[in-house]
């Protein structure tokens, strides 16, 4: 039997604050990681509706903390703004790793100055406040990058999407990628039939690495669904779910600025179970968990 996603509340975590410029159209696609005992999100808001009238939208990446994963304080103003530029439009949908002493979030700069003009990019931090050590990844039009958090065989490796397929890569050093291979395609005629890209940092279980990623259908309804990874060579499939584990229901998630979407950047391990973050029809934010004695290929 197929797993589910399951709300943990029934409202939004976060809305958009008309207080903050920044901020005050929307907020989502939360990356999420554990930080001196509290949950830390670094999530994407946006000062303007996407589709408004006059000076287009910029993107900017905020930070909110929690005790218990559900109520956060957030920071009055953002821990990354675009530098121009590649960023001139701004910074969008950051996924977040920890490996040794350093948290890294690989993220979307967004130019802007054509329809394709964005690029996986990487930034590196010790505090999850300053960041620094910007560039980007690959410089070709892609997005939903993310990094494995653990290195194999001193290697690091790099989700990313060539559209419309779930695609990874290989370095030893965090500037040369190579080894690109195609590890996910839709699936015509499902619920992911149009294309797909992961959603939070790949989640370490018992049976390998689960991939949660997010599906697109012909009427660009977003959900998310579920697959299984090898331990040691995350290139291999070992299973994958045929239906979502997650997808819009609630009026905050069928309606805002973009309908019908749950798309996660992030997720933690709290014991026995994840909380996975998710924007909600690229407006607001919520939360959902996945028990570990759940999870089922």
């Amino acid at each position: 039997m197929a797993f589910r996603l399951r709300r943990l509340s029934e409202r939004p975590i976060l809305e958009p604050d008309p207080a903050h410029r920044w901020e005050a159209a929307a907020v989502f696609n939360p990356g999420a990681i554990l930080h001196n005992g509290r949950v830390v999100l670094l999530y994407r808001g946006s000062d303007r509706p996407f589709r408004a009238e006059g000076e287009p939208y910029v993107s900017a990446i905020g930070y909110a903390e929690s005790l218990d994963g559900i109520h956060f304080l957030r920071r009055p103003r953002p821990v990354m703004v675009g530098d121009g530029g590649q960023a001139r439009r701004g910074v969008q949908d950051p996924r977040l790793v920890r490996l040794d002493d350093r948290y890294y979030m690989v993220y979307t700069a967004f130019g802007g100055r054509e329809p394709e003009d964005y690029r996986i990019a990487m930034a590196v931090s010790r505090d999850l406040v300053r960041w620094g050590g910007r560039r980007v990844l690959l410089e070709e039009p892609n997005k939903d990058g993310g990094l494995l958090p653990e290195r194999l065989d001193g290697r690091y490796f790099l989700f990313h999407r060539r559209p419309p397929d779930i695609w990874l890569a290989v370095s030893r050093d965090l500037y040369h990628w190579e080894e690109h291979r195609v590890i996910l395609r839709p699936r015509p005629g499902s619920w992911e039939s149009s294309r797909i890209g992961i959603g939070p940092q790949p989640l370490r279980v018992e049976q390998g690495w689960l991939l949660i990623y997010h599906g697109v259908d012909e009427r660009n309804t977003y959900r998310l669904g579920a697959a299984l990874l090898d331990a040691r060579d995350p290139y291999r499939v070992l299973a994958r779910l045929p239906e979502p584990i997650f997808e819009p229901e609630l009026e905050w998630e069928r309606e805002g600025l973009v309908p019908d979407v749950v798309f996660s950047c992030g997720a933690v391990d709290v014991g026995d179970r994840f909380l996975v973050y998710y924007g909600a029809a690229d407006t607001r934010i919520g939360v959902a968990e996945l028990r570990k004695s759940e999870i089922r290929f």
